[in-house]
């Protein structure tokens, strides 16, 4: 397929992500040009549309697919609000760049992935930490290591007491529709998890502490087993009042040794710093590259698909499954197709 000129970008949901992050980065990107912007909130749209000089605004996905003539679809709706215009578009030719989480259920991932794949669209999911020389570097340090465990911790404040005054109409303070940062982080943190490693989860298990005097849960512990036997583990915790000192984000442990990544600033391997990084926008470059990608018609340099990112949705929805009963115990590969 030969490069295009521009390609045409509809933009479904204009909360925060959209403005702060994809449209200012498309706009700066040559050969994209922003179409059409859509949300449900009437004023949200308009906002934006009229922030960023945006042509033409719609409050449903589907009238902005049938009347706009689209050469990529950004989807940055919560994952709550996803049915089934990611996969209307993708049956229309339409390529895909996902933000995540990608869906509250697998059976609406599934059935996007499946569009997608008959299709053959190009598309991502905005894991964009795997873009950036930190997560690249670690994944270099492990690439011929036997990892044999990988912990990821995650501390922060109280959350507030429950109920807010300005909680009743805030999807994020409902474990329902948001998960907690367990969900929108979770699966972050599997993804890199499985991007450093090589390794994907087969096995997951998850508790969490959810007095009813907050709003979201106070901690939430995820156990895995992962392709090669090893475990992992994901702690989020919110108790305060601050983060403790020298924490690191990651450390994965192999035979002999581990690394440790701290945040976006270093790496440790065996108690030595091995990296320091510097300022680096991951955002931005993921959505170069898709766009580059869907000009050129050449993916090659796409680091994930929607299949792929399915692989890191599912453990976290497993282990909310598997905290819903009392901690059992559940094979990741069936529950992906369930």
């Amino acid at each position: 397929m030969a490069a295009r000129h521009s390609v045409r970008i509809g933009v479904y949901g204009t909360g925060s992500w959209a403005n702060r992050t994809h449209i200012p980065n498309l706009i700066r990107i040559d050969g994209a040009e922003i179409v059409a912007v859509c949300d449900i909130d009437a004023a949200a749209v308009e906002s934006t549309a009229a922030a960023f000089d945006i042509p033409s605004s719609y409050r449903d996905g589907h009238d902005m697919l049938a009347a706009e003539d689209l050469d990529i679809l950004y989807s940055v709706v919560p994952a709550f609000a996803r049915t089934d215009v990611e996969a209307v578009a993708a049956e229309k030719g339409i390529h895909l760049f996902s933000e995540k989480p990608q869906a509250l259920t697998m059976a609406v991932a599934r059935r996007i992935d499946e569009a997608v794949h008959k299709a053959s669209v190009l598309s991502t999911v905005c894991f964009r930490e795997r873009y950036r020389p930190i997560f690249q570097e670690a994944r270099r340090l492990l690439e011929n290591e036997e990892v044999v465990h990988v912990r990821f911790m995650s501390p922060s404040g109280l959350p507030l007491p429950s109920p807010p005054d300005d909680a009743a109409d805030n999807w994020h303070h409902r474990m329902d529709k948001a998960g907690g940062r367990a969900f929108d982080w979770g699966v972050h943190a599997v993804d890199y998890s499985r991007f450093m490693t090589g390794l994907d989860v087969v096995k997951a298990q998850a508790f969490y502490h959810d007095p009813d005097r907050y709003i979201t849960p106070l901690s939430s512990s995820f156990n895995f087993c992962l392709s090669n036997g090893a475990t992992a583990t994901l702690s989020f915790v919110s108790a305060g009042p601050s983060t403790p000192p020298n924490t690191p984000w990651f450390t994965i442990f192999y035979e002999g040794g581990y690394v440790a990544v701290f945040k976006y600033g270093r790496i440790e391997q065996n108690g030595e710093i091995v990296y320091e990084a510097e300022e680096f926008d991951p955002w931005f470059e993921q959505d170069r590259i898709f766009i580059e990608a869907v000009r050129s018609g050449d993916g090659s340099g796409i680091l994930n698909d929607y299949r792929d990112g399915l692989l890191s949705l599912a453990p976290v929805l497993a282990g909310w499954e598997s905290a819903r009963r009392h901690g059992e115990c559940i094979d990741v590969a069936a529950f992906l197709e369930a």
